[in-house]
């Protein structure tokens, strides 16, 4: 697991430098500049409203006595898409855009329901607690 996380970690940002350099040279370097600039600012803006939503039901869910799992998966979706809408990039922008806007969030969100459940059926998923 550990490898895995240093490959990503080392192979994105490499990737993305090299897209970014790709698309300097195709349309110029200020905007590729004004291209990073204004989906950190949109990206920004669209996870701080998504997360107030997202909050706001929780608040609702809780008050109501109900366990507020889908808000959760959603919430922790929303600070995932942010973080990678703030690092400068074309793919970690896309990824970004696809798991803080709410329709293409939902499938992300079915995927890991199906995911999880799966792994719980199979008896694969561990849950471990320290005291």
């Amino acid at each position: 697991m550990l490898f895995k996380l240093m490959l990503l970690f080392t192979v994105v940002p490499i990737v993305e430098l090299m897209i970014l350099f790709r698309l300097g040279q195709y349309i110029g370097f200020q905007y590729t500049i004004i291209i990073v600039l204004v989906t950190g600012v949109v990206g920004a803006f669209l996870s701080k409203s998504e997360g107030k939503g997202i909050i706001r039901r929780i608040k609702l869910d809780l008050s109501n006595g109900r366990v507020p799992a889908d808000e959760l998966i959603n919430g922790l979706c929303v600070i995932v898409g942010g973080a990678m809408l703030l690092t400068p990039g074309i793919l970690t922008d896309t990824v970004g855009f696809i798991l803080v806007i709410s329709p293409t969030r939902q499938v992300i969100i079915a995927t890991i329901k199906r995911k999880i459940k799966n792994m719980i059926h199979e008896g694969t998923l561990h849950f471990y607690f320290r005291k």
